[in-house]
């Protein structure tokens, strides 16, 4: 259920600084984004390998993971962690990942923000996600019919950690963890931003100076257009897992 000002678009409230804790897209907000279409020249996106058409066909966590069911369809929650997943499968393809980093790479996309408590500045919550899935690693694992590894919980954790850190509030400790899971923890990072077209306010859209990945810049036009049909379908009526679906498929980036 929605908690925005009934007359009010997140863009207007953003514009006043009133925007609440729990934040839904509405109709005006997402005919704002699309006016405001980024000039860009990207090539198509690379082709996703049937293992993480596999895993996004899974990527819709259970409510009983988030924080809060609050965030079940707000800014941060199933869409956004869908899409996350989505522009990280491909940001793994364009960097040559393993199958095995990609699948982590996309796990640890899928549950970014799931102990986000609200839709505003929320500092710790890829600590406390690390911790939950740390601790819950065998269910998330299970959820996408895989077996988890040691090795592979903590560098999904580390990368959750770290993703709402900016690289220049690393501590000693946090240098140490990204250089042993740097390139998982950089493309989150690129993935979760890559999502912020779905923001109502361009000065907290996608900017390539804040990531640490060279096919950011040639993949935000399919991440532009994913929010708006992913968005679009959810206003329509769709479920949120329904909506990304609905976008990835008309993008063509799954069968």
């Amino acid at each position: 259920m929605s908690t925005n000002s009934p007359t009010d678009s997140l863009v207007e409230l953003a514009a006043r600084k009133q925007l609440p804790h729990h934040q839904y897209t509405d109709l005006a907000t997402v005919r704002w984004i699309t006016a405001n279409r980024p000039a860009l020249s990207d090539g198509p996106p690379p082709r996703l390998r049937a293992t993480s058409q596999r895993l996004l066909s899974r990527s819709a966590i259970p409510v009983g993971w988030l924080a809060t069911e609050k965030c079940l369809d707000s800014l941060h929650g199933i869409r956004h962690g869908m899409r996350t997943a989505a522009l990280a499968a491909l940001l793994a393809e364009a960097a040559g990942l393993s199958d095995d980093d990609a699948t982590t790479l996309i796990l640890a996309a899928t549950v970014h923000d799931c102990r986000r408590l609200h839709d505003k500045d929320d500092p710790g919550h890829g600590a406390r996600g690390a911790i939950w899935l740390a601790d819950n690693a065998e269910t998330v694992w299970s959820h996408f019919g895989l077996v988890a590894t040691p090795s592979r919980i903590a560098t999904a954790a580390t990368a959750v950690r770290l993703h709402d850190l900016p690289y220049g509030a690393f501590s000693e400790d946090d240098q140490a963890d990204h250089a042993r899971a740097e390139i998982i923890c950089d493309l989150l990072r690129a993935a979760d931003a890559l999502d912020r077209y779905r923001l109502p306010k361009l000065s907290w859209w996608p900017d390539p100076a804040q990531v640490r990945s060279d096919a950011f810049s040639g993949l935000r036009t399919t991440a532009f257009e994913l929010v708006v049909r992913s968005e679009t379908a959810w206003l329509a009526g769709a479920g949120s897992a329904e909506a990304v679906l609905t976008g990835l498929s008309q993008l063509e980036l799954t069968s």
